[in-house]
């Protein structure tokens, strides 16, 4: 009775040698807790009144900006449907980049301080704002208050208001709502506010390759991803690890329709990309999947993910798995905050971090490893990862003095970059060469160098 608890059996019989035990079911106590098998979302639509006043807002804005999240990732016709209606351009909140596929010539790209300057440019240019299944938390990325009228579609009431004092909020799945939506959508016909939008979206990524081009020491971080993005196996899952990496991945990754993205956008955790690569590929073993990650992720926790790869991998119906670590011996994004935010120069003692050769630990386990150095290789090294028939890490060394720099910059934040010179930065004279210039560029009267 001890080892069966309350199932202990009540009695014993042994017809034809055969041992039968008989239980009686125990006496159903208060409190317990109960679970069924299966969940099926229910269908959750605004009522019609609220659908028309949203409608009578939007018909009314003449330059509609749209902001899309994770909660829009499974109505990427409807939004285009609505942007089309409206004549609006839209940007992505970082969890929601594969909502839509960034070859559509007025979709922005990313917003906030990862964000694009067509993506800045389109919400303080903006009168109205339709904001679809986003948290998106930096309301000085959005509209000033008072600037724009706004409606909002979250199927989780307690999101609606919560980051622009919006005019309609609809409760309700986004792409439900916005099918009931559409049919109130006036056709808009002056395409001057979406002519601006595009425009700017053309220089904008024509910027981001000069970027991604200019000489590093030794290579560019913008490039490893410039050279990633045309190479992205159809179908493909990306994740990204917090950190510097993940502004590349947020400007320089043109995503595609099909494919599937994602970060630690909530908290912003380091360490999260192998893990959700992994996850990814038990998800969907049929998927390429390709992690982006800093050396700073990579030695926390990413490093031994690499064994539970190496572990499980001959399970997958397709092999492709590339984890790309950005070798740059620096806790970078924390290094240029202190440098823009605070003016304070590159603390070496807490940002200084370990060279670890990652190519070489995966060879140690098993799989595959490659090492670049050299800008010119590293398109055939992208190939030679993405055919190779077992795991690889693509450890590339990089320059941490490439600045992640927000898509706008205030003169505050370049007097601070300034004082981190003046008070003596340990890579001052890097910095003046190759850095400084993209930094102070972004405030000079003229716009100066865009590169």
């Amino acid at each position: 009775r001890t080892a069966l608890g309350d199932r202990a059996p009540t009695a014993i019989v042994f017809p034809n040698d055969m041992q039968d035990v008989a239980y009686e079911a125990p006496a159903r106590k208060h409190g317990t807790v109960h679970s069924g098998v299966g969940f099926a979302y229910p269908k959750v639509v605004p009522y019609e009144a609220d659908l028309r006043r949203a409608a009578e807002v939007l018909n009314a804005g003449e330059k509609v900006a749209i902001l899309v999240g994770a909660g829009a990732l499974q109505a990427t016709d409807e939004v285009i449907a609505a942007a089309d209606r409206l004549q609006a351009g839209a940007a992505k909140a970082l969890l929601g980049k594969a909502a839509l596929p960034d070859d559509l010539a007025w979709v922005t790209g990313s917003i906030g301080l990862l964000g694009t300057e067509p993506s800045w440019d389109l919400m303080t240019g903006c009168d109205t704002l339709l904001m679809i299944g986003s948290a998106f938390p930096y309301s000085e990325f959005l509209p000033k208050e008072g600037q724009a009228r706004g409606v909002q579609i979250d199927i989780q009431p307690t999101m609606l208001g919560l980051r622009y004092p919006m005019e309609v909020n609809l409760t309700g799945d986004s792409a439900e709502t916005l099918r009931a939506l559409l049919p109130l959508l006036d056709q808009k016909s002056d395409r001057s506010w979406r002519d601006r939008i595009e425009t700017n979206v053309a220089s904008w990524w024509k910027t981001l390759e000069d970027r991604a081009m200019v000489a590093a020491h030794p290579v560019n971080p913008q490039r490893v991803v410039w050279e990633l993005s045309p190479r992205v196996p159809e179908r493909a899952i990306v994740t990204s690890d917090s950190g510097s990496c993940a502004n590349w991945y947020a400007r320089d990754l043109k995503v595609r329709r099909g494919m599937m993205c994602s970060l630690s956008g909530g908290l912003a955790s380091m360490g999260a990309a192998v893990p959700y690569a992994i996850a990814g590929k038990f998800a969907h073993p049929d998927r390429p999947v390709i992690a982006l990650v800093g050396d700073g992720a990579m030695q926390m926790n990413n490093m031994a993910e690499l064994i539970t790869v190496a572990k499980y991998h001959e399970r997958w119906a397709n092999r492709t798995f590339v984890v790309c670590v950005f070798n740059n011996q620096d806790l970078n994004q924390v290094t240029w905050e202190q440098r823009v935010m605070q003016g304070d120069p590159r603390f070496v003692a807490s940002q200084s971090i370990p060279d670890v050769p990652y190519h070489r630990f995966a060879e140690l386990i098993g799989l595959r490893g490659i090492f670049v150095d050299d800008p010119e290789r590293l398109g055939a090294a992208w190939d030679e990862a993405l055919a190779s028939p077992v795991p690889v890490v693509l450890e590339v060394k990089t320059d941490p003095e490439v600045p992640p720099l927000p898509p706008h910059i205030t003169f505050d934040q370049a007097k601070s970059f300034a004082s981190a010179l003046w008070k003596g930065d340990p890579e001052q004279s890097h910095m003046i060469a190759d850095t400084a210039r993209q930094v102070l560029s972004a405030v000079l009267p003229s716009g100066g160098d865009k590169t």
